[in-house]
């Protein structure tokens, strides 16, 4: 069944972010307690509003991190409003937005058929598990703010399709947030963060040159959280971060498909440990 009425799309205002964020935590997605006004002051056009007759009834949201590289997400309809040929003017209207890009998502497993019929490509699956908090910050560790900003800046490149330091400087930054890196002979060869979310902690994320490097951030984020519930989002591939996930006792319990319109990145997965976010990549 078609809807009736006049749908419309517009940038997002900052208290309709906070909407937005409120339907993912909904969703079950467990956003970062400071997620939308993180997101919001990287690119207050990041965010759109679906309205039908002028009430808000969806979200989406396209970060531009480059010129050629963009990431979606908080792609959600309110339930009422699904099957009526909404979500179809919504994924026009990204196309028209996005076409630019090479425009990654990660997307729940049961819309990748979808996804693949518009024209994304699969990458790989992203696992994400759940744990618990606690024991004792390892040594060799150095607080992220410690680090030399346009060497974490590089080093994150390394492992993402842009570089990204406005979207750093305010993730990174993040209040309740905890964020560790790992220097040797004055180079970056590892780091990652934590934050606080609706429900316990999430790490993103965590990038590492070695298995033993990312055991040592992983412990020293999770130390930072004691008693909370953890949780990791695990490039599949990845077989030692799986294994790393597993040797915590952590389980997985949710999962995207990570995809993109024009190319896959060449990125070494075998050293990302977890996502930074499904919503922005």
């Amino acid at each position: 069944m078609a809807a009736s009425g006049e749908i419309a799309i517009r940038p997002m205002t900052k208290t309709e972010v906070g909407v937005a964020v409120d339907w993912a935590e909904r969703e079950g997605w467990n956003p970062g307690l400071s997620d939308g006004e993180c997101y919001f002051a990287i690119d207050p056009q990041a965010f759109f509003a679906v309205l039908l007759d002028g009430r808000l009834i969806g979200s989406f949201s396209i970060v531009v991190y480059s010129d050629e590289f963009a990431f979606g997400g908080f792609y959600m309809l309110e339930p009422e409003y699904r099957g009526q040929g909404i979500g179809l003017a919504i994924m026009e209207h990204i196309d028209r937005l996005a076409g630019p890009y090479n425009f990654g998502i990660d997307g729940v497993f049961e819309m990748q058929a979808r996804y693949r019929a518009h024209g994304f490509l699969f990458s790989h699956r992203n696992i994400r598990y759940e744990g618990l908090g606690g024991g004792s910050r390892p040594p060799g560790l150095t607080d992220a703010a410690d680090v030399p900003f346009d060497a974490l800046v590089r080093y994150d490149a390394r492992h993402f399709p842009a570089e990204r330091p406005a979207f750093l400087r305010h993730w990174l930054a993040q209040p309740g947030a905890t964020a560790l890196g790992v220097l040797e002979v004055g180079e970056v060869r590892g780091y990652g963060q934590v934050r606080p979310c609706r429900r316990g902690a999430k790490i993103g994320p965590l990038f590492a040159d070695t298995p033993e490097i990312a055991e040592r951030i992983y412990c020293g984020l999770a130390a930072a959280v004691p008693g909370q519930p953890l949780f990791l989002d695990v490039p599949e591939p990845n077989r030692a971060g799986i294994l790393l996930a597993e040797r915590h006792g952590m389980v997985p319990v949710f999962g995207t498909a990570r995809m993109y319109t024009k190319e896959i990145p060449d990125l070494p997965l075998d050293e990302c440990y977890g996502v930074t976010s499904f919503e922005t990549g």
